[in-house]
């Protein structure tokens, strides 16, 4: 019997029983269906937040204040505004450099409160952060000379503050000080230091002045939550970072032997370890994904034993009249792969749907790859074949008299 004639005969086999075909088919086609739905939505999430990180810019560069140990306790150390003067007196190869002094406040317009992150900062903060306004302006240098009373939406906080209304110009209370509204932001997602989404910006000097106030003073010296800059060239990001510790090493008076109070970031370190997160948990769910063909194989393998004992005389008809038990193994083997590959093409079916569902939800845009599919259908095939193997060989060994002689 050539493998057309077997997968005939494995057709008509699974037709002969069809909701018990359908219900064994079920785990591989949830398990496949799982595989390729997870494995797009992820794949689409990394490529989305991979392209809000790098929208920002890849020579993008961050310096944080750090931690350091005194007798056993972890103390928070801090950024002072002389540290950025320091760095931008001695940089080279910064293209272009901003502070910022940030603290989580409340936002009052009529009866609409959020809480939001408000930062100080210079006008180059909108340079360094690759930043777009749907409306206005951007903070200026006059703004930050004459303490005005200006601030800048994300457009998040624009839209939760405002509802529908046209913010320019509006009068909004920050920490109950008055503030006008006089640019906002486009909206960019979530990126590799936060969000500008969920944000306020207003100038350096009327934070220190009029909003922070003692909260961002130290020992009588003014801090910053961080300092943002631009190497000139993505070639540049690794020489400068080597500066950035060695000035601040030298105004810090650290010691070689001593632990860094302050932390050094670029976008590129931030986007590779993010890649890797999300490689090994896309990996992760589709391996609980896999579980469910595994326990689909188990089902498939528990009919086709259930099969092989309901179809004992006709094994001992095929091989009193002459039937190998290659060419009886070869036949319930193909039945079972049949089984899995028609799960198979049914779950990708399935996924691709789910997928498809949830990209057009605007949730995420889920992207199929062509090496997911295959990976779901060669395991579909290796589940229905590893599987297969002991219920065909069972049938294979039956003796042809004994089994002519079944009940």
């Amino acid at each position: 019997m050539n493998l057309l004639a077997n997968i005939r005969v494995a057709l008509r086999a699974l037709a002969v029983n069809k909701l018990r075909s359908v219900l064994t088919m079920l785990g591989i086609i949830i398990g496949v269906a799982a595989v390729v739905a997870l494995m797009a939505i992820g794949n689409g999430a990394t490529a989305s937040i991979t392209d809000q990180i790098e929208g920002i810019g890849s020579n993008n560069i961050q310096v944080f204040p750090g931690t350091w140990e005194r007798g056993g306790q972890r103390i928070q150390a801090k950024l002072t505004y002389d540290d950025y003067n320091k760095l931008s007196d001695n940089l080279e190869k910064v293209r272009v450099m901003a502070p910022t002094v940030s603290r989580m406040l409340q936002i009052t317009y009529g009866g609409n409160t959020v809480d939001v992150e408000v930062k100080g900062t210079l006008p180059e903060y909108q340079q360094v952060r690759s930043m777009e306004l749907s409306q206005g302006r951007f903070l200026s240098y006059p703004d930050n000379a004459g303490r005005a009373r200006v601030v800048v939406l994300g457009s998040e906080t624009a839209t939760e503050l405002f509802a529908g209304l046209n913010p320019m110009g509006r009068t909004i209370r920050i920490d109950s000080i008055f503030f006008e509204v006089i640019g906002v932001l486009e909206s960019k997602g979530g990126g590799g230091f936060g969000s500008e989404d969920d944000v306020a910006l207003i100038p350096m000097e009327t934070g220190y002045t009029r909003l922070f106030g003692n909260r961002a003073i130290s020992n009588g010296v003014r801090t910053v939550s961080s300092v943002s800059m631009s190497a000139s060239t993505a070639e540049d990001v690794e020489w400068v970072m080597v500066q950035i510790e060695r000035i601040m090493r030298q105004q810090h008076g650290l010691k070689l032997q001593d632990d860094l109070d302050f932390s050094v970031f670029s976008q590129n370190a931030f986007l590779e370890a993010f890649d890797q997160i999300t490689a090994t948990l896309t990996m992760f769910l589709g391996a609980i994904a896999g579980i469910s063909l595994l326990v689909g194989g188990i089902g498939i393998m528990n009919i086709m034993l259930v099969s092989v004992t309901e179809r004992t005389r006709e094994i001992g008809l095929r091989k009193a009249v002459g039937a190998r038990r290659s060419t009886i193994m070869l036949q319930f083997l193909i039945e079972t792969i049949v089984l899995s590959l028609i799960g198979g093409i049914t779950g990708i079916g399935v996924g691709w749907g789910i997928a498809y569902g949830v990209s057009a939800a605007d949730l995420v845009q889920a992207s199929i790859e062509t090496n997911t599919i295959v990976m779901a259908f060669c395991f579909a095939a290796f589940v229905g074949i590893f599987f297969g193997i002991y219920p065909a060989s069972r049938a294979a060994r039956l003796s042809p008299i004994e089994a002519l002689r079944y009940e």
